[in-house]
């Protein structure tokens, strides 16, 4: 079982909940949920087959480049600088489950 994927995917869920309980954004609520989803799915595709890391990829990938253009623009760690943080470590892990 993919706790790891499924942590990140728990992660970025409450993240987005949390985010539209502060500012009350609906489409990043909306955003975020559903790269959640995805998050979660992928982690249960990994935890089925350690080589099926394509979903998970993605999400992280997703997640990486848009926080980290958010962290650039903002110089705020939290949350922008956090995710993509995670992000990039979750894309470092899924890399080395292919090897």
């Amino acid at each position: 079982m993919d706790l790891i994927g499924f942590g990140y995917a728990a992660f970025v869920t409450f993240g987005s909940i949390w985010a539209y309980k502060r500012r009350g954004g609906i489409p990043s609520l909306i955003a975020g949920l559903f790269l959640g989803v995805l998050a979660g799915y992928g982690a249960y595709r990994v935890s089925n087959d350690k080589r099926d890391v394509k979903l998970s990829l993605f999400t992280a990938f997703f997640l990486a480049t848009m926080m980290g253009v958010r962290f650039k623009r903002s110089k705020k760690v939290m949350p922008a600088g956090l995710v993509a943080g995670l992000s990039l470590m979750m894309i470092l892990r899924l890399v080395l489950l292919m090897l």
